[in-house]
């Protein structure tokens, strides 16, 4: 184990350094390698020369950016030197604990040093409702919710290591897993949506930026606020009549304003909705002309805008729509994505393109704070650990004028311990043979990998999307290549175990509508008899092999409120196939003489044709790709 000896070191290092020490297999001792710490005016200056090292930064998140910088470069040579410029006052990470899977705080403080070592200083774990609200016993009822102490524990290790938390809450509209319960009923506008101008709702607005700003040292808190589409058409409605959405939205803004002014906290909120009013397509990203001056004076001094982007490849977008933030009078945060979310392994493709178009904007418009967005949607599949080459992708970009393609790859070896290629390998699960470059449209993206588990074998939603290409031969390809990740890597298994175990489930079942389809009109008996006796067998034994790394992943990272949405996924998926070997068998044993659902013609799953090959649409929610029927009864879930 190496020897250092850190020389003119501030208390206020220690305690990170210890945290960072055993992580980086280090020994701090008074007659280790010498290295002198200092201060810096702006930079990052790391060097060794004649036995004496020095770190010298600006900030605390730098002195541990440049520390990891100093122990990967020690290990390869004894004489260097050299500076990074950081390019933003603030680089961070926001992950979502409110589809489902709440991170422990053991896996947060995972994050926060692997965050520490890339020298990023934000975080924020996004909770619609998954922190303690006093005297709410059902905000988060049986959802996993943060306690005070929790978060506090959280926001102290993070300080230890120059890391900023910021509580990330809503305050307007998605908040329908409170809102559910017949105790918030007389909160609702809409079943997501609070009831602006409702004392009551100010009364529970108040409560909730009590609970969430009090276990953080920042002031800073972010107050949501985006997609309130229902805003003054439910519950308002009825009571008060039509009134101007943007009319509304102001007034409640000013009251949620006024409440973190009594608190002396500085509130942010996500941009869109300003932006939807004021398009006349009500499109997010569909503003063509200037805003008007009574939108562009509506922005409270004190509120601060974020400008969420996660779609768009081109460079000269998002120069642009931050010109527009900034007619509002002052720089937006920029919130880009590192896409983990509404599938079970990360898109690099999509994050790459994205990412480097929107951080070059960034840098060359004068941003001067950006995050990275790791969302959950539809349940939290994914395992957020997958994204650690998407964060470093913002910590090299955010270090450097211009991005360091190997420098990036070196860099992410050392903070992760796991190769770049490794990490890339993942898209492939949804980068298939058919689907567009990098899966790259100005929307979301193609899933195969979510639609092919899931998708019913009888139905065959998402058959004509399949592409003519070799799906089952790529989905074999992967799944021996992703065996041997697992293998190189055996500190990062949870990394690639699911993954894995799903290419062996698609190998299998990625096609077998189709086939079904084809040997039921062709009378194949011998080919139906074949996949209802060997194959089904084949592809349930798969499908428990990954329910079960499934579960160790997530037992491994995140609370267990939420996993039994997962449950009964699997339970479901296995009914459903052992459902399929059933009516195969009635068929060829003649107890029933047709197989309607095999006879039912099938249609694009989103109502678009598309050449061939092809294996679109965009990414679809579990409830839309297992059934045509009504999953919730009546319209979508409650």
């Amino acid at each position: 184990m190496m020897k250092l000896n850190f020389i003119d070191l501030t208390p206020d290092l220690t305690t990170g350094l210890n945290l960072l020490a055993q992580e980086l297999n280090f020994e701090i001792s008074g007659d280790g390698l010498p290295i002198h710490v200092g201060a810096s005016e702006t930079a990052i200056e790391v060097g060794l020369e004649n036995g004496a090292g020095w770190i010298h930064y600006a900030e605390k998140i730098h002195f541990f950016r440049a520390l990891g910088l100093f122990v990967e470069t020690v290990a390869e040579s004894h004489n260097f030197n050299f500076i990074e410029m950081p390019q933003f006052t603030t680089v961070g990470v926001m992950m979502d604990a409110s589809r489902n899977a709440v991170p422990t705080v053991r896996s947060i403080q995972y994050m926060l040093r692997k965050m520490a070592l890339m020298g990023l200083n934000l975080l924020m774990i996004y909770t619609e409702d998954t922190y303690e609200v006093e005297g709410l016993p059902y905000f988060g009822y049986m959802r996993g919710c943060y306690s005070f102490e929790e978060l506090k524990a959280c926001d102290d290790y993070a300080d230890a290591l120059g890391i900023e938390m910021v509580p990330c809450i809503q305050t307007l509209a998605h908040l329908e897993n409170y809102l559910k319960w017949d105790v918030a009923r007389s909160l609702c506008d809409t079943r997501d949506v609070l009831l602006i101008d409702s004392p009551d709702v100010y009364e529970f607005i108040e409560k909730m930026i009590v609970a969430a700003s009090r276990p953080f040292r920042s002031k800073r808190i972010h107050l949501g606020m985006d997609e309130a589409h229902g805003m003054g058409r439910g519950a308002y409605l009825d009571q008060h009549g039509f009134r101007d959405r943007f009319e509304l939205i102001g007034a409640h803004l000013e009251k949620v304003v006024q409440i973190t002014r009594k608190y002396n906290l500085q509130p942010m909120i996500w941009s869109d909705m300003y932006f939807r009013i004021a398009a006349p397509s009500h499109n997010y990203y569909g503003v063509a002309e200037p805003l008007p001056e009574w939108v562009r004076q509506s922005r409270p001094a004190d509120v601060q805008l974020v400008y969420w982007d996660y779609y768009h490849n081109d460079s000269q977008f998002y120069v642009d729509y931050i010109a527009r933030h900034r007619e509002f009078g002052a720089d937006p945060i920029f919130a880009g994505g590192v896409w983990v979310w509404n599938s079970f392994v990360p898109e690099y493709g999509k994050t790459f393109r994205t990412t480097n178009a929107a951080l070059t904007a960034c840098k060359e418009t004068g941003i001067r704070e950006v995050f990275a967005t790791l969302w959950g949607d539809d349940g939290t599949e994914v395992n957020y650990f997958t994204a650690l080459l998407g964060l470093q992708l913002y910590a090299e970009h955010s270090y450097a004028p211009h991005l360091d393609l190997e420098k990036l790859k070196r860099r992410v070896k050392f903070c992760t311990g796991v190769d770049y290629d490794a990490f890339m390998a993942l898209r492939y699960l949804d980068e298939v043979p058919g689907s567009l470059p990098e899966n790259c449209e100005d929307s979301d993206v193609s899933t195969p990998s979510k639609f092919l588990l899931w998708q019913d074998a009888l139905l065959g939603l998402f058959d004509l999307h399949l592409a003519s290409n070799d799906l089952r031969g790529h989905y074999a390809g992967w799944h021996e290549k992703l065996q041997q990740y697992k293998m190189q890597y055996p500190h990062a298994k949870t990394l690639f175990k699911m993954p894995e175990k799903l290419c062996a489930v698609l190998e299998h079942k990625c096609d077998l509508g189709l086939r079904l389809v084809e040997a039921y009109k062709a009378n194949d008996l011998d080919l139906l008899r074949q996949i209802a006796e060997h194959e089904i067998p084949i592809i349930l034994s798969c499908v428990t092999e990954l329910h079960a790394v499934h579960r160790e992943m997530w037992f491994a990272h995140y609370k267990p409120f939420g996993w039994e949405v997962i449950d009964l996924r699997y339970g479901g998926l296995r009914a459903r196939l052992e459902s399929a070997r059933l009516r195969l068998s009635d068929y060829l044993e003649q107890r029933i003489s047709r197989i309607e659902e095999l006879e039912e013609e099938r249609l694009f799953y989103d109502g678009i044709q598309r050449p061939q090959p092809t294996i679109g649409p965009g990414a679809a929610n579990y409830f839309r790709i297992v059934s045509a029927g009504g999953m919730f009864g009546a319209g979508l879930p409650l």
